[in-house]
C-alpha cells in the first residue's frame, strides 16, 4: 500500500484520552525513523510525551522536536493553558523545519479545544497533514471513531488508516472499518512492557503499511 509520498508526514490522532497514542507514535516513529513533535504538553513536564518517545525509539536518524507550549497541568489545553495564565496562539504552532519524515502526537482527541475558538482538529487543518487514527476497544468505542471519521471526512482531511490498541474485538474491529472504509495499517495488543524492542518488533509489522 503506498501512502502519499516521502518523506511522510502525519498526525497521529486519537478517538479519545488514554488510547496510547504515545506509544503508537513511538511505533510509526521507529517504522518511518521519523522525528517526532508534540505542539502542546499538558501536564507531565518532566516525564513528558517526548521523553516517553526518546526513550522507546532506538533508531539513529529520529530527531526530537520541542513543543510550542508545555503547560503545568494535565488538562485539556485550553483548560492547562487559563490555570498558567496563557493564551495559545495557534499562528505560533509552526511545524518543525525538517526534511526527514514526521510524526505529529495530538494532545487528546480532535474535538479537543485549545482556545476559546481553535480545536485540534483546526489544528489538522491548518498543518494540511493526513491523519493516523488511534482506537482502542471500549463501551462506546465504535461510536466514537465513527465520529471522529466523520469529523475529518466533513474538512477533507485525509486519513491513512486505522491502528487499534489494546485487547482486540474482532466484531468491533471489523465493523469500523467495514463500515469507513479504512485500512487497518496494524494493531497492538495489550502489552505488559513496552520497550526498545517491543517498539522494534511492532515497528517491522506497521512499517510495512508505510512501504511507498
Amino acid at each position: 500500500m503506498s501512502l502519499l509520498r516521502t518523506p511522510l508526514q502525519l498526525v497521529v490522532a486519537g478517538i479519545g484520552t488514554e488510547i496510547g497514542k504515545t506509544v503508537v507514535s513511538a511505533i510509526v516513529v521507529e517504522a518511518l525513523r521519523a522525528d517526532y513533535w508534540k505542539p502542546i504538553q499538558s501536564g507531565e513536564l518532566a516525564n513528558s510525551d517526548t521523553d516517553t518517545v526518546r526513550r522507546l525509539v532506538s533508531n539513529p536518524a529520529s530527531q526530537f522536536h520541542p513543543e510550542a507550549y508545555r503547560l503545568t497541568q494535565p488538562l485539556s489545553p485550553h483548560a492547562a493553558a487559563e490555570r498558567d495564565g496563557v493564551t495559545i496562539d495557534p499562528a505560533a504552532i509552526i511545524l518543525p523545519d525538517t526534511t526527514n519524515s514526521l510524526v505529529v502526537e495530538l494532545a487528546g482527541g480532535l474535538m479537543v479545544p485549545l482556545n476559546n475558538h481553535f480545536l485540534n482538529i483546526d489544528l489538522v487543518q491548518q498543518m494540511g497533514l493526513p491523519v493516523v487514527l488511534v482506537s482502542r476497544n471500549y463501551l462506546g468505542s465504535i461510536n466514537h471513531t465513527l465520529l471522529s471519521v466523520e469529523a475529518c471526512q466533513r474538512r477533507e482531511i485525509p486519513i491513512l488508516g486505522i491502528i487499534f490498541n489494546g485487547p482486540a474485538v474482532p466484531a468491533t474491529e471489523t465493523f469500523i472499518l467495514n463500515y469507513t472504509g479504512l485500512t487497518c495499517i496494524g494493531r497492538i495488543a495489550q502489552e505488559e512492557v513496552v520497550n526498545q524492542e517491543v517498539v522494534r518488533q511492532y515497528a517491522r509489522i506497521i512499517g510495512q503499511a508505510f512501504t511507498v
